[in-house]
């Protein structure tokens, strides 16, 4: 067993002070005697005293006597050393209760507050992570939904653009289809009766504006042919309760066409360009026996060449009186494509009109 360190016990006779033992090295030391109860030590407080001749024997110990000091000796005196040489007794050391050392202790329950607090931290976080899946999945549905909507009105306007496209086609097939009501609504009001003299015909608008204003109009040069052999150049346009003058501009013999102009402004039909061909559908305007804004259909029977002058002539079936002469033929479109001028004699549905392109190439007014 070790000891504390104690320089003065090195000296040379020093007998005390000196190293400080414990009752260990008593007992280890020959030739001694303990001064202490050993057994005290090693017994459980409490206990009954050990027998007789357990532990340390009942007298002393044989052998010599232990050599005691000289007379007269007196040890020196050395002050306490400030810190401690030895292990304290072992008789202070408490001992544990064998029957009691190393028994395992009872765990600590928990005490209700922490339980209720704990269920509450694991409840919030479930619910946390619910709500949080909650949000995920509806994020995930709304750019979902976004997505169709996209594809959706990508489609509708694929199928409005589609519409449009149809609508367009059946309007450009519907203005070619034949409808004499409609045609008659844009065509009359261009339409006039002519007087000259003691002769009544028919005459409309064509083209754009005349020169210095007005409106140039096309008839037969029949109809004004008294007033024009007179050396007059005067005749009048009426509708309605309405009445103009206009003046005979030019004349054309051979194919009986006459060009008038008159001051007002009237809107110019829309003149053919192509030439009419047999089996079109056409309408006839006119003033047939004065009686003005009468219209009649029919179909272009046949382009006949023109026995009394140059060029052809078309012949339809709509029918046609006198009063008729100088009123437009119209086709499907709205176009102008001949000029009413006669009718066969004791016949019916046998109608002329001369071509709408040979009169715009003598006049130059289309």
């Amino acid at each position: 067993m070790s000891t504390g360190y104690d320089p003065p016990a090195e000296r040379s006779g020093s007998a005390l002070p000196g190293p400080r033992h414990s009752i260990d090295d008593e007992l280890a030391r020959p030739g001694t005697s303990p001064s202490v109860d050993t057994d005290s030590l090693y017994r459980r407080p409490g206990g009954p005293p050990p027998a007789a001749g357990f532990g340390s024997p009942a007298g002393p110990p044989p052998g010599p006597e232990p050599a005691s000091a000289p007379p007269g000796y007196q040890p020196a005196a050395y002050p306490a050393p400030p810190y401690p040489l030895s292990a304290p007794p072992m008789s202070a050391v408490p001992m544990a209760d064998p029957m009691v050392f190393g028994t395992a202790r009872p765990p600590r329950r928990m005490a209700w507050p922490g339980i209720v607090a704990l269920t509450l931290v694991v409840a919030l976080a479930g619910l946390a992570g619910f709500q949080a899946y909650q949000i995920r999945d509806l994020q995930s549905r709304v750019v979902e939904s976004d997505r169709k909507l996209a594809d959706e009105q990508a489609a509708d306007a694929s199928r409005f653009n589609g519409i449009e496209e149809r609508t367009g086609e059946l309007e450009t097939e519907a203005g070619k289809a034949f409808n004499p009501e409609a045609i008659s609504d844009q065509v009359l009001p261009s339409v006039f009766r002519v007087a000259a003299g003691r002769f009544t015909g028919t005459a409309f608008a064509v083209g754009k504006p005349a020169n210095g204003g007005g409106t140039n109009l096309f008839t037969n040069y029949h109809v004004v042919e008294s007033v024009w052999d007179a050396g007059d150049r005067e005749v009048f346009i009426e509708r309605r309760d309405q009445r103009w003058p206009a003046t005979i501009v030019k004349v054309d013999e051979g194919n009986d066409v006459a060009q008038l102009r008159t001051t007002s402004r009237f809107d110019g039909l829309t003149t053919a360009g192509s030439a009419a061909k047999s089996g079109q559908q056409i309408v006839v305007v006119g003033a047939p026996l004065g009686l003005e804004d009468t219209v009649t259909t029919g179909v272009i029977s046949a382009i006949r060449k023109n026995e009394d002058g140059a060029g052809t002539v078309i012949q339809f079936d709509a029918p046609i009186n006198p009063g008729n002469s100088g009123g437009p033929v119209i086709n499907a479109a709205k176009q102008v494509v001949g000029i009413a001028t006669a009718k066969a004699r004791d016949a019916e549905g046998i109608g002329l009109a001369v071509p709408i392109k040979t009169a715009c190439d003598v006049f130059k007014i289309c």
